[in-house]
């Protein structure tokens, strides 16, 4: 139990040197005060819209006021028996001939 007892001492005693140096830093060090210059390029300068347009596009949320087309009916294929040319069309499902 003693070595577990100087072991703690000996960390808070770490412990206090280590704020008494950050305390002494800020009391007794002041900061120097210099001029500090950033160079820019000229593209940054530029507004953002005139560098590239396609980004700052607004997009069109408001729904077109024509009614949506009707769906195109059905057709029925013709009867087996039924005479067939050789340029008819029978549509079964919408979109597929």
């Amino acid at each position: 139990m003693p070595t577990l007892i100087r072991l703690i001492v000996v960390l808070l005693v770490l412990v206090g040197i280590g704020y008494g140096a950050m305390y002494a830093l800020t009391v007794f060090v002041a900061p120097r005060d210099k001029e500090v210059t950033i160079r820019i390029p000229a593209r940054d300068l530029l507004p953002q819209a005139q560098r590239d347009p396609l980004v700052r596009r607004e997009i069109d949320t408001t729904r077109p006021t024509t009614p949506a087309p009707e769906a195109a009916p059905v057709v029925e294929p013709a009867p087996a028996d039924a005479p067939s040319g050789g340029d008819t069309v029978v549509t079964r499902q919408q979109g597929v001939e």
